[in-house]
């Protein structure tokens, strides 16, 4: 699937039918003969539409000097669907390519960032200022991983909150998703940071003063996205170690006085099965035999519990 968008003398953002000079060109999840025919019909290098499209692709930025186009592909965060109760995240490639004539984005979904900018909510958007919006697309995207760390920041707030009433596996299985949420957030916050680097030291696109202003922009969000990402990510390693080792505390104490508390009722039972065998016992003959025998067990359990209780075994 592919759109085609191109800003009119009004600034406003138009759908066309076909692709002129100067237009956007949006791709989303193409087919191998979708991709064929655009790079041959628009001549883009196959590999700038076909690298976007894998999962694991990393971050970078090149340049073709035979068609004189530029590739960019960034990391962007998105929602892992499986996970239900707490969103969790994982962090999928979005290709940016600059040509003479066209503006090109191509990724595996239909982003929220690409929306943004089909909805019109993203001002001094013009599509024949291809540097200006690659920029801005990669501002976005710094400011949505900013968001969504906020987002895991809370989610860990409320966890937290849950584990101190009931320390259960689930709480910990929550704070797994969101620390391997944190994991791909780093990676992909540095992978990025490769390229913004690139972009700034050298001259791979054309850039103005505000382009240049833009850029430091978009560096200084990325930047603090990932002192926030490394930051969270320590702190909960940190929790996660802390509440694993009280709930194994939790596992022994409970073991502890569940032990102690065997060993107290083994006493009962050891002297009724002395004077249940079938010899000649002592006090055998006595009327209240029986309660001299529960008196005995009882006696020596309750001197055995004060002893434990002494000593802090319950």
């Amino acid at each position: 699937m592919h759109q085609i968008f191109k800003s009119n003398a009004a600034g406003q953002l138009e759908e066309l039918e076909t692709l002129e000079r100067n237009a956007w060109l949006n791709i989303v999840a193409p087919t191998s003969e979708e991709i064929n025919q655009i790079a041959d019909e628009y001549n883009i290098p196959l590999e700038f539409l076909e690298d976007p499209l894998d999962k694991d692709e990393s971050a970078r930025i090149e340049r073709d000097d035979d068609t004189d186009s530029v590739l960019i592909i960034c990391d962007f965060p998105v929602v892992d669907e499986d996970e239900i109760h707490y969103a969790s995240f994982e962090t999928i490639p979005m290709g940016i390519i600059l040509t003479k004539d066209y503006f090109i984005t191509i990724c595996t979904i239909d982003s929220s960032i690409v929306q943004s900018f089909i909805k019109r909510r993203i001002k001094g958007f013009y599509t024949h200022m291809k540097t200006r919006f690659a920029l801005q697309i990669l501002y976005l995207i710094s400011t949505q991983f900013l968001r969504h760390l906020k987002r895991l920041n809370r989610q860990t707030d409320e966890i937290e909150k849950e584990l101190h009433e009931s320390m259960k596996n689930k709480q910990l299985y929550d704070l797994m998703g969101i620390e391997k949420s944190l994991v791909y957030f780093v990676t992909a916050l540095k992978s990025n940071k490769l390229v913004l680097d690139k972009m700034m030291r050298q001259n791979i696109v054309k850039m103005y003063d505000e382009d240049q202003d833009l850029l430091e922009d978009v560096i200084i969000e990325n930047r603090q996205g990932i002192e926030m990402a490394e930051v969270h990510s320590n702190i909960l390693s940190g929790m996660m170690d802390a509440y694993a080792s009280i709930i194994s505390n939790n596992m022994n104490i409970v073991m502890k006085f569940l032990t102690s508390f065997t060993i107290i009722l083994t006493i009962p039972t050891m002297v009724f099965s002395f004077y249940g065998m079938n010899v000649h016992l002592p006090f055998m003959d006595l009327p209240l035999a029986w309660i001299l025998t529960l008196g005995i067990s009882f006696g020596i359990a309750g001197i055995l519990a004060f002893v434990f209780w002494r000593r802090k075994f319950f």
